[in-house]
């Protein structure tokens, strides 16, 4: 029988997921019968046995909802506050608001003209022979697609030589990634974006690629990332020092999977993680095995700032370890997303949990409009005047709010108890955000590669996809289109000169209004 991470048909998976539910409930019924019987054979009190019945009740729902619920956690400001209030047309139904044609100030415009077939030039009132009216059109426009297609280049390289037949030379050759090479440095940042910025598959590449007119493998593709990876290896470690340099930045992980080339977890390898750190201009991924504090502390080598981070205690055991070389700041979203996840069983009580945390993020709307020194002024008075008055108000009522430790609302509280030091730092710092999303969506891109492609097979993988990572991500930070900094890095360093980071190429060439890829989709 194949296990669950064997198996990769996505309809397959379905089944075998639908029918753990089934025998999650079945046996949680068998639980609750056997713990009627146990109480009765007891004497132990009802109201007891039905907390705890109500506990395992919670806790299959919260697996459920994991499994199979909606992963987004927004909500309207109506439902923020408790209340429903939609529009409804005349016949009952929703309104949907409607848009629209989205300007596209990116794309050329290409002109096409239609004529009248001169059969039909005849006016048809009297027979007359219609005229062209001179300057008047009927105009339209629509997006159209111009497919893409792959060409052999042939370079002809002039020669040259000198009459006296002593010195002859032929124009220089185009940059090559290898000397000889069949591919082109456009065409391997072509693979690289497609894997690394739209997450496909080298295999799906290669048989897009086959329907396009080019007869290529995997293996091919594989090499031309991976010797393009060769040139930019500098790159990556001079964006991971910029960020590092920051006063304040984001730190998150999430697993990666490393896979032999059966397809196979490789031992361990299921316990691979790809790490980030994010400041507002540069994000660094690191690749690596576990989560312990020792790979932590690569990640953070010689860092001395802030780290924006979630509970998970491997952060505050490495600042302690390092002598509070730097601390570390909790996100309230986490936090939020506790009392999200058992709003349904404690609905009043997670209403008013959520409902202050939204107000701390409504006063930091206040400060942001203006240059970032003016941001930062308005921000700390704000922080002082009024979040530090919502602060305290969560803090009381946490202390007033009675739960089972075991409880969703129990293991709820904990979390924010254990977290208070760094959820609360943000009121002395106004550079500190007071939450993580911006590392977390940096993350949005691995994880997405990683449902579509499994992660990596082999280490060097784990390497070339983490620098790639790094610099599209990057250049998505700073505006500007992966493909051209790839471009940009690639040529200067084959002509050894000095590779500008994302943020110097975006202030060089100005930010490039052309939307970039999303890792979301």
């Amino acid at each position: 029988m194949l296990k669950l991470d064997q198996i990769q048909d996505v309809e397959t998976l379905r089944q075998a997921a639908r029918l753990l539910e089934a025998e999650n409930q079945r046996l949680v019924g068998l639980v609750i019968k056997l713990r009627e019987e146990i109480a009765s054979l007891k004497g132990q009190a009802p109201e007891s046995l039905q907390q705890q019945l109500a506990l395992l009740e919670q806790q299959l729902a919260q697996r459920n909802a994991a499994l199979f619920g909606p992963s987004s956690e927004r909500r309207d400001g109506a439902q923020t506050h408790g209340t429903k209030n939609e529009s409804k047309d005349t016949d009952g139904r929703k309104s949907r608001k409607g848009h629209g044609p989205r300007v596209q100030p990116a794309l050329p415009i290409v002109e096409q003209r239609h004529e009248l077939p001169e059969t039909e030039r005849v006016c048809e009132q009297c027979g007359g022979a219609l005229v062209e009216m001179s300057g008047q059109t009927e105009d339209s426009e629509e997006i159209d697609v111009v497919e893409r297609h792959f060409v052999v280049r042939k370079h002809r390289r002039a020669k040259y030589r000198c009459s006296c037949n002593a010195c002859i030379k032929a124009a220089p050759a185009p940059l090559k990634i290898v000397p000889g090479g069949h591919y082109s440095i456009g065409f391997a940042i072509e693979v690289a974006v497609q894997k690394y910025a739209y997450h496909m598959p080298l295999a799906r590449i290669a048989r897009q690629m086959g329907h396009e007119g080019l007869t290529v493998d995997t293996q091919t593709l594989w090499d031309q990332i991976e010797q393009l990876g060769r040139v930019l290896f500098r790159v990556p470690a001079q964006i991971k020092s910029r960020v590092l340099a920051n006063g304040v930045l984001g730190v998150d992980e999430t697993r990666w999977p490393l896979m032999s080339d059966s397809g196979k977890l490789e031992g361990q390898a299921s316990n691979w993680y790809a790490w980030a750190i994010s400041a507002p201009d540069a994000v660094h991924y690191t690749i690596a095995a576990g989560r312990s504090t020792h790979t932590a502390s690569s990640v953070l080598d010689g860092f001395t700032g802030v780290a924006m981070a979630d509970g998970y205690d491997v952060y505050e055991s490495l600042a302690k370890r390092r002598g509070g070389a730097f601390t570390v700041a909790h996100c309230w979203v986490h936090v939020r997303r506790k009392f999200v996840e058992i709003e349904k069983f404690f609905p009043e009580r997670c209403a008013e949990a959520i409902a202050m945390i939204g107000e701390l993020y409504a006063i930091e709307k206040k400060a942001n409009t203006g240059p970032p020194e003016e941001r930062l002024a308005r921000l700390r008075t704000l922080r002082e005047t009024e979040s530090r008055d919502v602060v305290q108000r969560i803090q009381k009522w946490a202390i007033g709010t009675g739960a089972l430790p075991q409880s969703g609302l129990g293991r709820a509280l904990a979390y924010m108890g254990d977290c208070w030091k760094g959820l609360v730092r943000f009121l002395d710092d106004p550079r500190i955000p007071l939450d993580n999303n911006s590392t977390e969506q940096a993350l949005r891109g691995p994880v997405v590669g990683r449902k579509n492609h499994y992660g990596s097979r082999s280490r060097r993988g784990t390497e070339i996809a983490a620098l790639y990572y790094t610099l599209i991500e990057s250049a998505k930070r700073n505006g500007v289109d992966p493909r051209r900094y790839l471009r940009h890095a690639t040529d200067a360093a084959l002509r050894n000169e000095r590779v500008m980071l994302p943020h110097e190429y975006a202030s060089a060439i100005g930010r490039d209004d052309a939307d970039s890829p999303d890792e979301s989709e």
